[in-house]
């Protein structure tokens, strides 16, 4: 099954590297894209055999995401945030439910959300908001109980996908009791959910990461889990999909500024030049090594997610593949020249893409600061300057 989902991916890649530039320069949502990964059966990748998906694990998906982003940075970043929401509901086993007090009803209403993903529909991800960034203990947005369901109330900002997505995982506190933080997978279309145009950003521009407004009702079975309260608990068992997962689009977004710098340089009659080779070369040995970071974490997670030793590796590669896609796409920009940095040439855009990765969550210094704390033999929960979640 692999591989024949990376596989799939390296047919489409082409095809969204062909789309990127318009998408890139009109700051429009690459629909086509997305009706690609649909045909390609990709929405089901995370999907458990049982639901009718393809049953990747964790390192299945960063080979996927990884090659996605050759073409389309954009593109896999928002499929990365589909496969982080499929992917933690298909990563809740028999054994974790039933020690999470899981009820069998929800265990029936995930296993329905999962077999739509398998069948075409896919998720965004409605979490981060102005002024707490994606810290869940901080978040403003709010639900309470309601005969039949829940009303959740708040604003959500760089929700990737927004405007697009058959479902948006929603986080949100209780009203009654703030310490208390739940998520809810709210449908696409339905009153009282606005997205608020307000993306138009340095890269990432195709992403449509706009606000979204809600003010909706949503059934009781929309509630994850079926239990309140389980989002704190959730991100310290996979913290890899709000921390790794970024990391393999970024190690594709590094190895498309090499492909389109080589493509450059040899037209230009360019690469006869030692200090353009060695460029070349110092930024394809930094990005295989971003590489070897992810592949590692993404053992580890398969092996032993929420593990001490797998959350540093986690955070490792976050931290390496943002520091060198931001790195190699300026060192590829400069051996390109000026004509490079023209609008619609692909380094161009490529390194306005891959400035972003030190900034999703957790940030580049945030990564450095929890692993400088486990390496002197502290807490990152306990001892860092802000609460993790």
């Amino acid at each position: 099954m692999a591989v024949d989902a990376l596989a799939a991916a390296r047919r489409l890649t082409p095809r969204l590297a062909a789309r990127a530039a318009e998408h890139d320069r009109d700051g429009s949502f690459p629909v086509e894209d997305f009706a690609d990964l649909r045909t390609a059966g990709l929405f089901g990748l995370m999907v458990p055999a049982a639901q009718g998906g393809l049953g990747a694990g964790f390192a299945q998906y960063a080979e996927v995401a990884t090659e996605l982003a050759r073409g389309n940075g954009a593109t896999a970043l928002v499929f990365n945030m589909h496969a982080s929401v499929t992917g933690a509901l298909g990563a809740v086993t028999g054994e974790l439910a039933e020690a999470l007090g899981l009820p069998d009803e929800a265990l029936a209403a995930r296993d329905r959300l999962l077999a739509e993903a398998a069948a075409g529909a896919w998720y965004a991800v409605a979490m981060s908001e102005r002024g707490a960034g994606a810290r869940l203990s901080q978040l403003s947005t709010v639900y309470e109980p309601v005969p039949g369901g829940f009303r959740i109330k708040g604003r959500k900002t760089f929700c990737s996908g927004a405007g697009h997505a058959d479902g948006y995982l929603v986080a949100a506190r209780s009203v009654s009791d703030q310490s208390v933080v739940s998520q809810f997978l709210v449908p696409g279309k339905l009153d009282g959910l606005v997205v608020e145009p307000t993306w138009d950003a340095l890269g990432m521009r195709a992403t449509a990461s706009h606000d979204l407004h809600l003010d909706v009702t949503v059934p009781a079975d929309r509630l994850l889990g079926g239990v309140e309260g389980l989002a704190l608990v959730v991100a310290q068992l996979m913290p890899h999909w709000l921390v790794a997962s970024y990391a393999a689009v970024y190690v594709g977004v590094a190895q498309a500024a090499i492909d389109a710098a080589v493509e450059h340089l040899n037209a230009r009659g360019l690469a006869t030049l030692p200090a353009v080779r060695a460029r070349v070369g110092r930024a394809d040995a930094a990005v295989s090594a971003a590489r070897l970071s992810v592949a590692e974490a993404a053992r580890r997670v398969d092996a032993a997610p929420g593990d001490a030793e797998t959350n540093r590796w986690v955070w490792r590669a976050k931290l390496l593949a943002g520091t060198t896609a931001a790195e190699v796409a300026a060192s590829m920009l400069e051996a390109a020249g000026t004509s490079a940095t023209r609008r619609g040439h692909a380094l161009e855009r490529l390194y306005r893409d891959a400035r972003c990765g030190s900034l999703h969550p957790a940030t580049s210094d945030v990564c450095a600061d929890w692993l400088g704390i486990a390496a002197l033999g502290g807490d990152p929960d306990r001892d860092g300057s802000v609460p993790r979640w």
